[in-house]
């Protein structure tokens, strides 16, 4: 198995296997919510929607925590919007605890800076296109511009605790993390998905990384 989708009964599951079937139609990529598919996958993807209570929640029901915690640790890995704030110790949506792959905490879009310079009230939650600006490189970024638009929906992001780990940064209307790379490990609170053509070289660029920086 080169590519496991973890399915926790949360997260755009289907469109996440279409695109990576469209980047890489010769790889085996498979949906599953078997821990031993999981952890004979080269390389695991966890995608995530919908709140953060329900998806530790789907998680936890579904068996998969601890080999979630393990394969984030041991193959190349990437986290999709919700599958990225759950890496975190904790968020304050419920307030709820994350897997603690990662030290840092996930923070609702505050309501006193949801205002641009110019005046205009921008609401919660952020979902749109934003450019992304590429804080770092990595083997994850080859092959697109900085500043390319990706697509988000999500009132919560993540603030990691080791500023190194962020990668990319998107304004809404401040400054926020929006991707992070440590290791093995590659996530992002947009949906590359969803995301045209520069989500498309993401996710074909996850295919073929060692998962080494």
């Amino acid at each position: 198995m080169d590519i496991a989708v973890v399915d926790y009964g949360m997260g755009n599951l289907r469109s996440v296997a279409k695109a990576l079937v469209h980047v890489a139609p010769t790889r085996s990529i498979v949906v599953t919510s078997d821990p031993d598919v999981i952890r004979r996958a080269g390389r695991v993807v966890l995608p995530g929607q919908s709140a953060m209570p329900d998806c530790i929640k789907g998680l936890a029901e579904s068996g998969l925590t601890e080999v979630v915690r393990e394969v984030s640790t041991t193959r190349p890995f990437l986290g999709i919007c919700l599958g990225m704030q759950m890496l975190f110790e904790s968020s304050e949506e419920g307030p709820t605890p994350g897997l603690g792959v990662l030290r840092g905490r996930v923070v609702r879009f505050r309501d006193a800076t949801m205002a641009r310079t110019d005046g205009e009230r921008l609401k919660v939650p952020h979902m749109g296109w934003s450019p992304v600006r590429q804080t770092r490189t990595h083997p994850l970024w080859a092959g697109i511009p900085d500043l390319m638009r990706f697509y988000f929906a999500h009132s919560y992001h993540p603030v990691p605790a080791d500023p190194m780990a962020t990668v990319g940064t998107a304004d809404y209307p401040m400054a926020f993390t929006c991707a992070i790379a440590r290791a093995n490990i590659f996530a992002t609170q947009f949906h590359p998905e969803k995301s045209h053509r520069a989500g498309l070289q993401l996710l074909a660029n996850f295919v073929v990384w060692n998962g080494e920086a």
